[in-house]
Order: structure tokens, then sequence, then C-alpha cells
């Protein structure tokens, strides 16, 4: 019996292993045409491992453009909405979760009916409701637009939901307020909780398409998305500049998985434990 289990757990293992790669294999193309010059590119069969490096030249002709300044404003505005994000996110979480207040279910269910309604049914309303307060066309309105995620606030507050009463009440007992109490007590409780939350945050904000296209006009403040499009319209002819540029975006959001990978496994572990 024991030597089916083996048998069977390597043959999974090794059926793993290879959807694994399939699964890879689009990425490790994309790394490999963007050291090869442009003639390589599409020979077949696929070189894998390029005969000619192309690499240097490669990354210096997409870096040499807007490429870094589109670079930039992604990582300012990913940055600054992660962060004001996990501020309101949290806060919300925790007074849905630990502040009793007459109304709190009603005006939670009210929040979640919020994320039912898709969000290309209201970009018209946001878009002249930006344009008349002035934030259309800058950065800190495309911020504002991302701070506030009802999936975050929902996500948050299931964990904020585990922490023992008791932790509360002692802090009250020695005169906390909820202040005291969110900073000092709940928040390091619920760090990996957090700590998951910010990096999708990140990722989906990085990726973000669609809100820059609608709310930017401007092309210096063009963010990642943006300025890949009007990278591949100028060089549409060159897929290797592109792939180039496809994997230098991607560079940021694999640091931040790879530093990151310990908390989302504690935030995903602590999910599935009731305090």
């Amino acid at each position: 019996m024991d030597k089916f289990k083996n048998v069977k757990k390597t043959l999974l293992t090794i059926f793993m292993f290879i959807i694994g790669i399939l699964f890879m294999s689009p990425f490790l193309w994309m790394i490999s045409a963007s050291m090869k010059p442009e003639a390589d590119v599409f020979l077949y069969p696929i070189q894998w491992i390029p005969k000619h490096w192309n690499l240097i030249e490669n990354y210096k002709a997409v870096w040499s453009t807007k490429f870094s300044l589109y670079y930039w404003n992604s990582i300012k505005v990913s940055v600054l909405t992660t962060a004001l994000s996990v501020l309101l996110s949290s806060m919300a979480a925790y007074a849905f979760s630990k502040i009793k207040f007459r109304g709190r279910h009603v005006l939670f269910v009210l929040v979640l009916a919020i994320y039912m309604i898709p969000s290309q049914a209201i970009l018209v309303p946001q878009f002249l409701l930006f344009r008349w307060m002035g934030l259309f066309d800058s950065h800190f309105g495309l911020i504002l637009l991302g701070s506030f995620s009802v999936l975050g606030t929902f996500m948050l507050r299931q964990f904020y939901m585990g922490i023992h009463e008791e932790f509360i009440e002692s802090a009250r007992m020695d005169g906390a307020g909820h202040v005291r109490i969110f900073f000092s007590i709940c928040t390091p409780l619920v760090r990996p909780a957090i700590a998951t939350y910010a990096i999708l945050r990140f990722i989906w904000t990085w990726n973000d398409y669609q809100n820059p296209l609608i709310f930017l006009r401007t092309k210096d403040l063009f963010t990642l998305p943006l300025g890949i499009r009007s990278f591949a319209d100028l060089n549409g002819e060159f897929y290797s500049l592109i792939m180039a540029a496809s994997v230098s975006a991607i560079v940021p959001l694999l640091i931040i998985f790879i530093i990151g990978q310990k908390q989302v496994i504690e935030g995903i572990s602590m999910g599935g434990v009731k305090g």
C-alpha cells in the first residue's frame, strides 16, 4: 500500500512539473526573445538559449526612451495607492468588525453591494465627477480612484473578526482608545493578512490599464501599461524590443512576490484558522 502511494505521489509530482513548465513556457520565451537580435526571434525550432546575444542593445534601446518615465509613474502611483488603500481598508475593516454602532450590518451589506456593480458601469459618473473636482489627468486623482477597495475591506474584516475580544477589553481597561487599539494591538496581529492584501493591491494597480486609459491624457503622466502600448505603437515591428519592455515591466512584481511570499502563505493559513 505504501509503495502504491509513493508511486502515485511521484507520478503526480512529475505531472504537476510538466504542467508548470507548460505554463512557464510563454514567460521563458519572452525572456529569451528579449535577449536576441530581431532576426532570431521567430526562428523555428525555438532557440531557448540565444546563439547570438543582443541583450544590452535591446534593453538600452528600451530604457533610452520615455520608458523610464512611465516606469517611475507606475512606481509612484502603485506605491501610494497601495499604502492609502491598505490604511483605509484596514480601518474600515476594524470599524465593521470591532466597533458596535447602530446599522453596522446594514451599512456593511451596502458596501458589499457596491462590489456587485461592474466598474465599467460607473466610469462615466466617475469621469464627470473627477473632471468637476479638477482631478482629471492627474496622478492624485488616479491614486484616489484606487484608494478604497470593497474586496480589501471584506477580506481584512474576516481577519479582524478572528481577534479575541479579550485583547480589546484589556486594552480598554488600560485606557486605550480605538486609535491605540487599532494601531498597537489589532493591526500587528493581522500583519500577514495586510501584507497579502498589499501585495495583491500593488499587482492590481501596477497592471491596471483601464483607469489610466480613461483618466490620463498627458503622455508624461502615463503609467507602464499605457507606456508599453505607446512603445509598441512606435516599435511594433521589433518584437525583441517589445519583449524587453515587457520583461522590464514584470520585474517589480516578481521581486515583490519573492519577498512577500512568506507573508502571503501566512495570510492564507490565518484565513483557515478561526480564533
